[in-house]
């Protein structure tokens, strides 16, 4: 049953919650009680004057009789009946039972979006607990020294005659590990207190470059003309707080502006207007491998596409190393990201591009397009073992289609089962 033509349910059920017999608000409206319950089993269409006079009559406006529920709530309900496992609600009368029931439909769909926030939260604090290498290694000082001051301790404990020369170095140890584990610990719960800011205590120079670049919008005319210095404009950013971070934003500008010569900005659009996101044709205008054209595509797709789109980058041993995210295809800060995805496949074909259409394990399951490329770095000699470095551009994808490979973030928060790369338990399957 479509929307237009549950007017008379909504008036139905508006009219009971307001506690007032059928009779008595035809009489108010001056129609007839029988007319009245044909409208209100959807047998008579409504609307103009006496829609207005039912509306006053009932308290509510007009729209919420005629329109009902809104898209978005509809939309809701949609995910939450996806999410639903082995139940199976009626999809075919999602719009009346929202209609004949706003309080309940938006009671689930409010529970819907409080669950799938509360599994995006268990699910970053997971992976920062069991990935964070900051607080893997917090947590081993404070062990190594719950450890010796154990076993100091046990010492003191345990025998029975001590001069006093060592008795006196033993709770000087003592004392002086008691003081750097309450130091330790002090810090720990300072960075633990950050834990829901995505942006405090940046563990990486990479990460810092990344904060910088979204600060920016990945927008940097200026730089890609050449017209600014970029030591300058990096020794600007507050977004870098270390010397590590200021040389790796310096070599990841350098080579925005080298793609920026080989593809200039105006160019490309005119590329993209004639063809569209065709990346095949924007390499043979432009005469660039690849990877340059992915590149430049994520940098200028905010600017130049209807929908941003998103780049990944690893390196051989799978590190990932650069990200540009893009809403609805998460990508892991800690640990180590789904094995499927085509960013690793490309690191076992080197210079060889693949594409490949995703569906991105999920609440939403939004699908993606996936164009990957594994290039070498730096040159290529006779005896050399060659290095690569794995790209990966990830577009949104305008329409669904079956079939599509299933990806996910990373193990941990992956709720993909029977998977044969699945490396850990999921908490989202098995609990944490």
């Amino acid at each position: 049953m479509s929307r237009d033509t549950l007017t008379g349910s909504r008036i139905r059920e508006r009219r009971a919650m307001a506690g007032m017999r059928q009779s008595d608000l035809a009489r108010q409206v001056g129609i007839s009680a029988s007319y009245l319950n044909l409208i209100e089993h959807n047998r008579r269409r409504i609307g103009g004057k006496l829609l207005v006079d039912i509306a006053g009559v009932l308290g509510v406006e007009p729209s919420l009789l005629s329109e009902g529920a809104e898209a978005a709530l509809i939309s809701t309900l949609r995910e939450a009946a996806a999410d639903a496992g082995t139940v199976q609600p009626e999809l075919d009368r999602i719009d009346e039972f929202a209609g004949r029931f706003p309080g309940w439909a938006e009671l689930i769909a409010e529970d819907h979006r409080r669950i799938a926030t509360l599994e995006r939260t268990a699910a970053t604090l997971t992976d920062r607990l069991t990935h964070d290498p900051h607080l893997a290694t917090s947590m081993h000082e404070m062990l190594t020294m719950v450890t010796a001051i154990r076993s100091t301790a046990g010492i003191l404990a345990d025998t029975k005659e001590i001069e006093p020369e060592w008795r006196n170095r033993f709770h000087r140890n003592i004392n002086e590990d008691s003081q750097r584990l309450a130091e330790s610990s002090q810090r720990l719960v300072e960075y633990l207190d950050g834990a829901g800011d995505a942006d405090a205590a940046l563990s990486s120079p990479m990460e810092e470059v990344e904060l910088m670049l979204a600060a920016h919008d990945y927008r940097f005319p200026q730089l890609e003309e050449e017209s600014d210095d970029i030591e300058a404009f990096v020794a600007e950013q507050p977004q870098l707080t270390t010397q590590a971070s200021r040389v790796s934003a310096s070599g990841v500008l350098k080579q925005l502006r080298s793609d920026a010569r080989k593809m200039p900005r105006d160019d490309v659009a005119a590329c993209l207007q004639e063809n569209g996101l065709d990346l095949q044709a924007l390499a043979r205008k432009f005469r660039v491998e690849m990877a340059v054209v992915f590149r430049r595509v994520a940098i200028l797709s905010n600017d130049l596409l209807p929908d941003p789109v998103g780049l990944v980058m690893c390196d051989t041993s799978g590190t990932l190393m650069l990200r540009k995210p893009v809403e609805g295809f998460p990508v892991p800060r800690f640990s180590a990201a789904c094995p499927k995805w085509p960013l690793f496949q490309a690191l076992t074909r080197p210079m060889h591009p693949i594409q490949r259409r995703v569906t991105v394990t999920g609440r939403e399951a939004r699908q993606f397009e996936c164009y990957a490329i594994a290039e070498a770095v730096g040159a290529v000699g006779f005896n050399e073992d060659p290095l690569y470095r794995a790209l990966m551009l990830v577009v949104p994808a305008a329409s669904t289609v079956e079939n599509a490979r299933e990806v996910g973030s990373t193990c941990r928060v992956c709720p993909s089962e029977n998977c044969a790369g699945r490396r850990e338990p999921s908490i989202l399957v098995d609990g944490i």
